[in-house]
């Protein structure tokens, strides 16, 4: 192999931080395609067919213009760290060789690596963007905002990616197959029941709903609770047992007692007095029990 003048493919520099000084000991060079593996940590499982044979189309025609990135491997076989489409397109197009930029990595820089070039990919759905995120954070240990250094993404809009997550499945789906936007979807997230998010979701498709519309539709159902909210509460009925307790106190003091109990089990007894003379008689009774 002819070792070249070191290039970096375009926009590769966006992506890893240090990526403006090679260093020494990395290259660029011819590779021969068979010598290549397919990254096993790449996030992204499917590629379109019709796209890839139009890139190899023009790979035909002008060849590998954006270097891809590999590692060498023990065996001095390489591989894939970055590229894996045009590395599929340069195979279909019947290429030998290949220009590959050479790159010590371990396996969590190569993770990182491939995740974080498939978060910059234009064709990626919300969902496989915030997968990604996920799988950064989780995987490589990265916090939200040393994510949002290493993406050259806000963290906040970081933070909305991830809660898109949190979605029903169905919802996830309409994401993935473009019939809503992410602006659709970023709504039904503060709704907490999963069926009312679901019929939404299916109203906004099927009545093709704006984003704006969507966020007033959203806003007018909260309106809508709101005004349901019974302005009394109801009244928590005592367990049997906790009746015939006040029934007992309130003969042994003399008074009505009154249990205040909660959903939860928690609660106060309430022993009234009508006088301070009425104060001191249950106060007297209180200190004969300590006594």
């Amino acid at each position: 192999m002819v070792t070249k003048k070191s290039v970096l493919g375009r926009g590769l520099g966006a992506l890893i931080e240090d990526a403006g000084e090679l260093p020494k000991s990395d290259f660029t060079s011819d590779i021969r395609i068979d010598y290549i593996e397919v990254n096993p940590f790449q996030p992204r499982k499917t590629f379109d067919e019709e796209s890839l044979l139009e890139l190899a189309s023009s790979i035909k025609e002008l060849g590998v213009i954006q270097p891809i990135t590999v590692r060498e491997t023990e065996q001095g076989r390489y591989q894939l760290i970055t590229g894996e489409r045009r590395y599929r397109a340069s195979k279909i197009a019947g290429l030998k060789e290949i220009p590959a930029y050479v790159r010590k990595a371990d396996d969590q820089a190569m993770l990182e690596l491939a995740l974080t070039e498939n978060i910059q990919r234009q064709d990626l759905d919300p969902v496989e963007i915030a997968i990604s995120y996920q799988r950064l954070i989780e995987e490589c240990r990265l916090t939200q905002e040393q994510l949002s250094e290493r993406v050259g993404k806000k963290r906040s809009s970081i933070t909305n990616s991830l809660r898109l997550l949190k979605l029903p499945a169905e919802i996830q789906l309409a994401l993935r197959n473009r019939k809503i936007s992410m602006g659709h979807a970023l709504p039904l997230i503060n709704i907490d029941n999963p069926e009312t998010q679901i019929s939404l979701c299916l109203q906004i498709i099927g009545k093709e709903l704006s984003v704006r519309k969507t966020e007033e539709m959203v806003k007018n159902l909260f309106t809508k609770e709101k005004h349901m909210v019974k302005k009394s509460p109801v009244p928590i009925v005592n367990p049997e047992a906790y009746l015939q307790l006040q029934q007992h106190l309130s003969k042994y003091f003399n008074s009505h007692i009154q249990f205040r109990r909660e959903k939860n089990g928690k609660g106060r007894i309430i022993i009234p007095f009508n006088s301070d003379e009425d104060l001191e008689r249950i106060i007297g009774i209180l200190d004969k029990l300590n006594s």
